[in-house]
């Protein structure tokens, strides 16, 4: 699959995936959909988040995977692709680090 129409399926599915996450979740903490990576076979997606408060990234993680199907099947619904990723969730490391960075640079 090109680059673009890649882009643009990967946008379609963090808006997917963010609104089963905000209609699914307790909102005991907050969860955001950071990015989506696609391989380019359509064969799998990786659903990057974040997660605030800190501490709550286990339950949060293990909560989408048990839901994991639910997800797929959202996305199927608000998504137009021929082929529907397996679909699989991390925490997003990079925000993670980016923001103990900021705050390390403020802090001095």
């Amino acid at each position: 699959m090109k680059g673009d129409r890649l882009e643009k399926l990967n946008k379609e599915m963090r808006k997917a995936f963010s609104e089963f996450i905000e209609r699914e979740s307790n909102r005991e903490s907050l969860v955001t959909v950071t990015r989506c990576d696609t391989a380019p076979d359509l064969s799998n997606v990786i659903v990057y988040i974040s997660v605030l408060p800190s501490d709550a990234e286990d339950k949060v993680i293990s909560f989408l995977n048990r839901r994991r199907v639910d997800a797929r099947t959202h996305m199927k619904k608000r998504v137009i692709s021929r082929r529907i990723p397996q679909v699989n969730f991390m925490i997003d490391y990079g925000e993670k680090n980016r923001q103990h960075i900021d705050q390390l640079l403020k802090e001095s």
